[in-house]
């Protein structure tokens, strides 16, 4: 395993924020180029076709195809009558959208902030946020290239552009040569663009070419308030996001992290055991990193990046806020066992990224010789592995819950995601086991009020010795009045007939009221009685038994 560098990467900002950057990669024969990728024995012409009502016709081209004559939208056999050897295959959407959200998620090895763009197509437009990024690439344009060349090396078809927005970044990419682009030479590098390069719609586009604006700079000219008249809102925003007026957001693919470190191999590895002892080193290189900023992280991502150009994405969460490399290195062995199967190397990984998001302040912590061990530290240590191994949804602790029903005091949640607790858990004498529901017996007791003497559970018979009670729950006042309502009725739409309510009984607290006893048989089986409803009440009372004491 040789290593070619290691190098560690701050997310965070201090102090006043830089002037954002984002750089745009356009492959517009994406489709086509792909395909062609994955299969070397096409040949060029290469067209895709889609299925619609009135036959066939052309969704994608190559670059030959283009400069014989055909067009998108074209009818298939219009083409081939005018290309006998073009070669034809059909339009695989969801397969071209997956391969272009792959090479998106490889190219995060250039910068962590990676978005598609599908303003007009599922695929085909790539962003980058490369603020505080392109010096280690030896500058903009260094990096440009290297992106562009890359890309080219492996047979696609590319254009790429600089700017501080991403309107423009896409505009000049689009329309323009490769280049980068200042913030002092924005507006008039757009300003010398066709509209189109806003990024509107095709009747937008047509109307304004019968308007006679065919250049950004002309449609600047004219007043805001007609135009927006005219085409909505739409054209204002894309103007002004163009130029910096209005912030764009991107939406990147991988988790945003804070702090990363990264190890680039001169050879690709491939066995899980390599990727273990890398991550091992990344470990400790990020707690040094976080022990610097006195920090702590909670969720941790592994970003490995194969040579075929896609990216396999291990995330998980620790209980609690840590640094300790050993307990990073430890929660993504534990994954690692756990995915095993899943594991593809592919033709090998030649760079692995450990990150941290979900920072929180971590004072350094001295212990001495008479410190007092609690095991909370532990416990949080077996959760994140039991997490790691088993799946954070499948390891489970209980939450109280403000109510004096039993049934209804308490619920399991995800251990990691647990939160501290304010309710408080009741003082009074409560069952070990709680069974899941009450389950009805049959009882005789003196009425109203007297103790159980003997009753009959699961068709088994137990002669009661011992009593205590009663403690009355009452039921939940604040739903007197209120019917059970299965399903809320939709509000019926302006002349749509309303829907049908049932009508329920009204909810009663005096059948609710439930009377508890602790008893025991003679074999000392000590169980949880209770009696629901009252006698001379609207319903006859019925005798359960909910739990059982150790």
């Amino acid at each position: 395993m040789a290593l070619q560098h290691s190098l560690p990467i701050s997310m965070g900002r201090t102090g006043l924020a830089p002037e954002r950057r984002f750089l745009v990669l356009y492959l517009p024969h994406w489709a086509t180029d792909y395909l062609k990728r994955r299969d070397p024995a096409l040949e060029a012409p290469l067209v895709l076709y889609e299925r619609i009502k009135g036959g066939l016709r052309l969704a994608a081209l190559d670059a030959e195809a283009m400069a014989l004559g055909l067009r998108h939208g074209q009818n298939l056999a219009d083409a081939r009558a005018m290309v006998p050897r073009l070669i034809v295959r059909e339009h695989d959407p969801a397969a071209l959208e997956a391969g272009f959200a792959d090479l998106a998620d490889w190219h995060s090895n250039a910068s962590p902030l990676v978005s598609v763009l599908t303003d007009l197509a599922p695929y085909g437009d790539l962003v980058l946020d490369i603020t505080g990024v392109s010096h280690l690439f030896g500058g903009e344009a260094a990096m440009l290239r290297l992106l562009l060349g890359r890309l080219r090396v492996l047979g696609y078809t590319v254009a790429g552009a600089i700017a501080p927005t991403i309107g423009a970044a896409w505009a000049v990419s689009h329309f323009a040569r490769s280049q980068v682009v200042g913030p002092e030479a924005l507006e008039g590098v757009l300003d010398a663009l066709p509209v189109a390069a806003l990024r509107l719609d095709p009747q937008q586009i047509a109307t304004l070419s019968q308007m006679g604006l065919l250049r950004i700079g002309q449609l600047r000219a004219r007043p805001r308030k007609p135009l927006q008249a005219r085409f909505g809102q739409s054209l204002l925003v894309r103007i002004d996001q163009a130029f910096g007026e209005i912030e764009e957001r991107m939406a990147p693919r991988l988790p945003q992290v804070d702090h990363a470190v990264e190890h680039r191999f001169a050879d690709p590895i491939a066995l899980m055991d390599d990727v273990l002892a890398v991550t091992q080193d990344l470990a400790v290189q990020l707690s040094c990193q976080l022990e610097k900023a006195g920090l702590g992280g909670q969720s941790f991502h592994l970003f490995l990046y194969r040579v075929d150009h896609k990216v396999m994405t291990l995330s998980l969460n620790s209980a609690r806020v840590t640094r300790d490399p050993s307990h990073i290195t430890d929660l993504f062995r534990h994954r690692a066992q756990r995915l095993e199967g899943e594991y593809d190397a592919g033709f090998g990984i030649d760079m692995v990224r450990l990150a941290v998001s979900s920072l929180d302040r971590l004072d350094a912590l001295q212990t001495g010789a008479f410190a007092t061990q609690t095991g909370l530290n532990e416990l949080d240590r077996l959760l994140d592995r039991l997490g790691s191994r088993l799946g954070s949804e499948a390891v489970l602790q209980t939450e109280l819950v403000a109510s004096h029903i039993p049934e209804r005091a308490a619920r399991l949640v995800p251990a990691v995601a647990a939160m501290p607790n304010p309710v408080q858990p009741p003082r009074l004498v409560r069952p070990l086991r709680l069974l899941p529901m009450p389950e009805p017996v049959s009882i005789n007791a003196e009425v109203p009020d007297g103790l159980p003497a003997s009753m009959i559970w699961r068709r088994q018979s137990y002669r009661l010795v011992k009593a205590a009670g009663p403690e009355r729950i009452s039921a939940e006042w604040w739903r007197t009045g209120e019917r059970l309502q299965l399903v809320p009725p939709a509000r019926p739409k302006e002349g749509e007939p309303q829907p049908h309510i049932p009508d329920l009984p009204l909810f009663d607290p005096e059948a609710g009221t439930r009377d508890y006893y602790r008893v025991e048989d003679e074999e000392g089986r000590r169980f949880w009685l209770f009696r629901q409803g009252l006698y001379g009440g609207p319903v006859h009372p019925a005798w359960y038994v909910h739990g059982l004491f150790a």
